[in-house]
């Protein structure tokens, strides 16, 4: 898989290169890899074990949680195992296989998302309709959608980095293999490449994120009708996937719809959507939803009798 590359193994500088600093961070991290499973894997049980399962919004909700277990867990076991070594490697080939992996459930998360607001949409601006358009092989659909639209996204993001030569410099300055690190040790014209990881990452993620700030407005006007009851739990669904969205996709679209250059910066904000959003989604999905709460108290206090 090296493609005449010269470099067989990089050394990720991580975070921070103090050792006090570093065991602060490795005991912040497994408290929020912990939570992230746990949070997670709540969700994914409760909606499982209960009626919610078959309403489309819950079902999307199902995979999303899955994905962000799957995302979280290909970066921060590596993260906290180097935040404790000496020094941090990772080879050539494990490398493209975290970028392949990342950009791959990366891009079905974004998709999902899209999938869950086409579903409030739908369910608020077309309510008479809602059971036909998301009937069960519909949201089947989409899911096949999603993960092919990761695949080919991240196919390409790989095809773009898998044949470039490092010939020399091996330190990436992140915490995890990503393209726009890796084209900085690229020892050849890389800009022609940049260009084509804009248009694949940046502007990916920039149309997704203006159709689901559109399909939002549109709810938003929409429910200006509605009795308050109603109003207020619409309201409260919408303002929770917002939130989602913003946190998500938000530091995706500054590190991405730039030119291919880094910044330190960049590791922190890389923080919001390999860590951060795994870590909040459970609680914003749970805490402001009463159908969510109703279910996890159902599925849990039968399960304690």
């Amino acid at each position: 898989m090296e493609s005449g590359s010269n470099v067989t193994v990089f050394i990720l500088l991580g975070l921070s290169q103090n050792r006090n600093i570093k065991i602060l961070y490795f005991v912040l991290f497994l408290f929020c890899y912990v939570a992230i499973w746990l949070g997670n894997l709540l969700i994914m049980i409760s909606i499982t074990c209960s009626p919610l399962v078959d309403q489309p919004m819950y079902f999307f909700l199902n995979y999303l949680s899955l994905s962000d277990l799957c995302y979280t867990s290909t970066v921060m076991p590596k993260l906290m195992i180097d935040l404790l070594a000496e020094r941090k490697t990772i080879s050539y080939n494990n490398c493209m296989t975290q970028l392949f992996i990342l950009h791959f459930l990366g891009g079905i998360e974004i998709f999902i998302l899209t999938g869950m607001a086409y579903d409030r949409y739908v369910a608020i601006c077309k309510p008479l309709h809602y059971a036909i358009i998301m009937s069960r092989q519909r949201c089947n659909t989409i899911i096949v959608a999603c993960c092919t639209g990761g695949f080919v996204h991240s196919a390409s993001q790989f095809l773009l980095t898998i044949f470039l030569p490092f010939c020399g410099p091996n330190e990436i300055d992140h915490y995890f293999c990503d393209v726009y690190p890796l084209l900085k040790l690229a020892c050849t014209d890389t800009s022609r490449i940049g260009l084509l990881v804009i248009i694949n990452s940046g502007l990916i993620a920039l149309v997704t994120f203006v159709i689901l700030m559109v399909s939002y407005f549109l709810i938003l006007y929409t429910i200006r009708a509605f009795p308050a009851e109603s109003r207020a739990k619409a309201l409260s669904t919408c303002s929770s996937h917002i939130t989602v969205v913003v946190l998500f996709f938000g530091p995706i679209l500054f590190i991405y719809i730039r030119p291919a250059t880094t910044f330190p910066e960049d590791k922190v904000l890389a923080l919001f959507y390999t860590i951060i959003a795994p870590l909040f989604n459970p609680l914003i999905y749970t805490l402001r939803n009463m159908e969510m709460k109703s279910a996890l108290r159902k599925v849990w206090c039968q399960k304690q009798f």
